[in-house]
């Protein structure tokens, strides 16, 4: 069964007419939603006889509650990030989904278990873990190339420009991290006023190196061009540049800083059975495995783990490359969103202060 693909292009949704026996599902678009084509729906549909509507939308958590407060829901199922469906959810726009409806791992263990933390929660469940890392081109360090997030700052030992995000979130933590702060720690210490002066301080060792970045694209394109030897970067850009472009880049994962994507379903949803259906196909552990052989994000069930095998077609195993495998997971970092929800302003006042310094 063919499946349809919609894109957005007003901020309200435009009328989309759903059969019964059909899931309009909201996501991100491009090879992001075409993995998760690949990995749920064709499945889904043979074995429920429920089709999927895959509608593209650049942040799906605008139109969503655009829908919601005009009272014209037509989105059964969405992907957002953690904290846009925490706000949604404590605004009392998503439905709660109880993690007993959700299919256990293959040996029995209750999702609630077999989930990572911050997996799931009242109304999301993940589907897939990515994160901020540091990239190098290894064409520049043919010898004893970098391996650590300690290395990014030694420009001694490692010369050349870095690429850094131009903002607060991630780059603080990141400088927290290389300066010898356990990952257990950080926020901890970043919520001291001693905490920042180190973060800003460390970043100070790098900043007259500095190229300032703000979108995902631009790493990977600053690392080809050689504008910079080193950069933060988004994980699935780099495997994606590495692995579909062919080009020299490898990723260090020591002090990543992984989120999570994951399922949510709106109060009023046109077909909130079949919704919930395809949140529980999508969200089994075999499932979630079958997505990360598609792009290079992690799934957020430990059971998924030992299911995943080579990307796509290939023969390249796609294990290595994943945020949540065990050596990659050694010293990372769960972003705080409810830190940077109470703290964002003033770090971009005091981020934007350092960067006009």
């Amino acid at each position: 069964m063919k499946r349809t693909f919609l894109l957005f292009t007003m901020l309200t949704t435009p009328s989309v007419s759903l059969a019964d026996n059909a899931v309009n599902v909201v996501s991100w678009g491009g090879a992001y939603s075409q993995a998760q084509d690949d990995a749920f729906n064709t499945a889904f549909e043979a074995q429920t006889g429920i089709s999927v509507n895959m509608v593209d939308a650049d942040d799906p958590a605008v139109p969503l509650q655009a829908q919601i407060l005009a009272g014209n829901v037509t989105t059964d199922v969405a992907s957002l990030g953690y904290s846009d469906a925490t706000r949604l959810c404590d605004e009392n726009m998503l439905m709660l989904i109880d993690p007993a409806t959700l299919r256990p791992a293959p040996d029995g263990t209750a999702a609630v278990d077999d989930f990572l933390p911050g997996g799931l929660s009242d109304c999301f469940v993940a589907t897939d873990v990515y994160s901020t890392i540091i990239a190098y081109d290894e064409s520049k360090f043919p010898e004893n190339p970098p391996d650590s997030l300690a290395d990014f700052f030694d420009t001694e030992g490692y010369p050349g420009r870095r690429g850094v995000l131009k903002e607060p979130r991630f780059t603080l933590e990141m400088a927290l991290m290389a300066d010898g702060v356990p990952a257990a720690q950080v926020y901890e210490i970043l919520s001291t006023p001693e905490g920042l002066d180190r973060a800003f301080a460390k970043l100070d060792t790098i900043k007259d190196d500095a190229i300032f970045w703000e979108a995902g694209a631009q790493p990977p394109q600053l690392l080809v061009d050689g504008e910079v030897v080193m950069t933060q970067a988004y994980n699935g850009r780099i495997f994606n540049a590495a692995v579909d472009d062919g080009k020299p880049l490898k990723v260090i994962w020591d002090g990543q800083i992984y989120e999570m994507d994951g399922w949510v379903i709106p109060k009023d949803a046109p077909n909130p059975d079949d919704a919930l259906a395809y949140v529980t196909f999508s969200t089994d552990a075999q499932a979630l495995a079958d997505f990360a052989m598609q792009i290079s994000y992690g799934p957020p069930r430990k059971s998924a783990a030992s299911l995943v095998g080579n990307y796509k077609d290939t023969d390249i195993p796609m294990t290595p490359n994943l945020p949540t495998t065990a050596q990659n997971m050694a010293n990372a970092l769960a972003f705080d969103n409810d830190f940077w929800v109470d703290n964002l302003a003033q770090l971009n006042e005091r981020f934007a202060a350092w960067l006009a310094s």
